[in-house]
């Protein structure tokens, strides 16, 4: 079972090893070159000093060395990105396929009930100490301290392993694995809000006690490059551990197929816009449509609200300061920019989430049954990408209003509102064009699909939030799709949008076309 999980999931944790601890020499080179003498770095410990940096990534404990300020950059996104991909590792991995009905045929054999969680289970924990021990040779070949680098590297291990116990029991108590996705997620927000909450109330650079409950907080009290705390791993370790075993205890005591957490009986018959294919789309999403829609508004909320209160604390000419503002020239606006760029970024999660159902529909059979009545394979695709589309147009305009109305009731002016959502709908052809990137992926690369377009996703993050960390060339940088389009204090320019608009176009069209005539791909 650990080889038949392997074959099957070799290429997505290649991606994920990658693109995680490819981060890492990046980030240490170019923090080496904003930071070259100590001097610099005493002074970036003074600014890096504040609870915007505490609640973003953690307290600046160490801010003076290249270990520690490589903490204050990636730490947190490692930790937060690796725990993501276990949770949806193991998820797809198992409850998924038990709702698909694939892992009742592997236990019709001679496999024993708790055969292939286990072996799923000790595939992707290998997988999250690959990720580590990668992250922390690389950091010790950019001539970081060893025993520093390899706790660095062990704290994002247990971190995730503790997730990967999380996503475990998950999978035991929900029926599908969207919801033991959801719930496992959820997890991990509450306790990135904990640990949040406990660096922001923190006395001098001890968190508060609350951090204690929070497992991202138990990786980060390790304190690596600092004091080189080994005992919190102990904590991970027995939660992973505990986590699992509750997990095989729940496992033994419910049916094939069923969760442990009752299910609440639908309606009798759908209505007949639910029995439409724009309905029932709606109907299956309905969920994360709501969660989506909640989160976005409320980070919308927040960009708007922090905005001229870090504006203050970024003021001046400092390497933190280019991060959020780039080469605006006015700190507020550029920090306005980088919350609307932002606030798009997790509206194209939404979409690339929701355009992605094209083929996991298609992977898990259920798309057989559509596919046999008298809808074509275009027009069912094709409202997959509808709603994505749309929803995702008015999500644009409703955060961006959200954003103009926080930071207009901030300055006192109420006109921000519709500033705010014409920057935001500007970011519409790049939705666009990720939704038709993941059309065409599942089309030609079915198999490889959702990994191939998560991962180009990431890499698409990484290099509009944090690409001048990197070196690169301008040119690379600014065709980046979100970093394309003008930002806020930016003059317009309409080339851009409809260069993205026409990228989308063809990648749709040559999506569909592809998908019309190829066999179905089973996963």
């Amino acid at each position: 079972m650990i080889r038949f999980v392997l074959r099957r999931n070799w290429l997505r944790m290649l991606i994920w090893v990658t693109v995680l601890a490819g981060m890492v020499p990046l980030v240490i080179d170019s923090q080496r070159e904003l930071f070259p003498t100590q001097e610099a770095r005493d002074a970036y410990a003074q600014v890096a000093n504040t609870p915007a940096v505490a609640a973003l990534t953690g307290l600046p404990y160490a801010a003076g060395t290249l270990g520690g300020i490589f903490n204050i950059k990636l730490w947190m996104t490692l930790a937060v990105g690796l725990s993501f991909a276990v949770i949806f590792l193991v998820t797809r991995n198992g409850r998924a396929e038990e709702e698909s009905g694939r892992s009742e045929i592997l236990r019709a054999g001679v496999l024993g009930r708790h055969a292939y969680s286990v072996a799923n289970w000790i595939v992707f924990a290998t997988f999250a100490m690959m990720v580590g021990l990668a992250c922390a040779l690389l950091a010790i070949s950019q001539g970081l301290p060893v025993a520093g680098s390899l706790l660095m590297g062990a704290s994002l291990v247990g971190v995730a392993l503790v997730f990967l116990g999380i996503a475990a029991v998950s999978g035991q108590l929900t029926t599908t694995s969207r919801g033991a996705n959801a719930l496992a997620s959820c997890s991990l927000g509450i306790a990135y809000l904990l640990r949040a909450f406990a660096d922001v109330e923190a006395d001098g650079d001890r968190s508060l006690w609350i951090t204690w409950l929070s497992p991202i907080g138990w990786g980060q009290q390790t304190r690596s490059y600092g004091e080189n705390l080994w005992w919190p791993l102990l904590i991970c370790l027995i939660a992973a551990a505990a986590a699992c075993v509750c997990a095989l205890w729940l496992e033994g005591r419910r049916d094939l197929g069923a969760g442990m957490l009752p299910d609440r009986a639908g309606n009798r018959e759908a209505t007949p816009f639910g029995r439409t294919q724009l309905g029932l789309t709606l109907r299956l999403q309905r969920a994360p449509i709501i969660g989506w829609t909640l989160g976005i508004i409320v980070g919308a909320l927040f960009f708007g609200g922090v905005a001229t209160a870090m504006a203050e604390l970024l003021a001046g000419d400092s390497s933190v300061s280019k991060i959020f503002i780039g080469s605006s020239k006015n700190v507020l606006d550029g920090l306005l920019g980088f919350f609307t760029m932002a606030n798009a970024l997790l509206v194209a999660a939404f979409a690339l989430q929701s355009s992605d159902s094209i083929r996991s529909a298609e992977s898990s059979g259920q798309v057989e049954l559509q596919w046999s009545s008298a809808i074509s394979r275009i027009r069912w695709a094709g409202i997959r990408m509808f709603v994505p589309a749309i929803l995702s147009l008015m999500l644009l305009a409703l955060s961006g209003a959200a954003i103009g109305l926080a930071f207009g009731a901030a300055i006192g002016d109420t006109g921000q509102a519709l500033r705010f959502i014409g920057a935001s709908i500007a970011y519409w052809p790049s939705i666009l064009l990720v939704i038709g990137v993941a059309v065409l992926c599942a089309a030609w690369i079915p198999r490889a699909a959702s990994a191939v377009t998560w991962g180009l996703f990431g890499v698409a993050v990484v290099l509009s939030m944090f690409g001048d960390l990197f070196g690169l060339p301008e040119w690379v940088l600014q065709n980046v799709p979100f970093n394309a389009v003008p930002r806020l204090d930016q003059d317009p320019a309409v080339l851009p949008l409809i260069v993205l608009t026409g990228l989308a176009i063809l990648a749709g069209v040559f999506g569909l076309a592809r998908l019309r005539s190829r066999d179905m791909v089973g996963a």
